[in-house]
């Protein structure tokens, strides 16, 4: 994937991060499909997402961070198994379960005691979260009984005024959500198939003893 940005997107990204520092919400493009973000630490930003979305507050939002050093606000523990998917698979396509840190308040979290967490392989993606300082949550921008959006009209068709900002960075290429893995577990349990195969993630695990 390229890794340039053009100028028009930059400004796009730059009023989003705006956006977002003023407890907003905003649809953009990732990897995988197009992301409904807010920023994880305002819960009124958060409760927004789950009204656009009309997804039930109980159920968690998983998170988007631009580089792994931001894990250690976010997680607690990490294990060999861990460290290797990360290591493998990110930036990319798989959505890892940890445990959340004893001190991380967030609604995203929806009471859990777990985080879902990735890093996303497209720069736009990457630029919002390091621009907005924070990480961001990484629900899809979609109803929560619709259909994946990969467009910016698509979101715009769903989610309409419910959205403060989208950015529009054409159509992702990706088409396939995120797999999920719960590695608060032993063995690990794959909650959702997406993009990363379960044999590959299982290799993982084999070759890391399970620890």
């Amino acid at each position: 994937m390229a890794k340039t940005i053009s100028s028009s997107l930059t400004e796009q990204v730059k009023q989003a991060v705006a956006v977002l520092r003023d407890g907003g919400i905003v649809a953009y493009p990732t990897d995988t499909i197009y992301g409904l973000g807010a920023d994880i630490y305002n819960d009124t930003a958060v409760e927004k997402v789950f009204t656009a979305k009309n997804r039930p507050m109980s159920m968690p939002l998983p998170v988007l961070i631009d580089n792994a050093q931001q894990l250690a606000e976010l997680v607690s523990g990490q294990t060999a198994f861990s460290k290797a998917l990360m290591k493998k698979f990110w930036p990319g396509g798989l959505t890892i379960i940890f445990n959340k840190a004893p001190k991380l308040h967030s609604l995203a979290l929806a009471g859990s005691a777990n985080i879902g967490i990735r890093i996303p392989d497209h720069p736009v993606a990457r630029l919002l979260i390091r621009e907005s300082g924070r990480p961001i949550t990484g629900t899809s921008a979609n109803l929560h009984t619709g259909k994946i959006t990969l467009t910016a009209d698509e979101v715009r068709s769903q989610l309409g005024d419910h959205v403060d900002y989208i950015i529009d960075a054409g159509r992702c290429t990706g088409g396939t959500e995120s797999t999920i893995v719960d590695v608060t577990v032993n063995p690990p349990i794959i909650m959702r198939r997406g993009t990363i195969g379960e044999n590959e993630i299982m290799a993982e695990y084999r070759d890391k003893g399970g620890s």
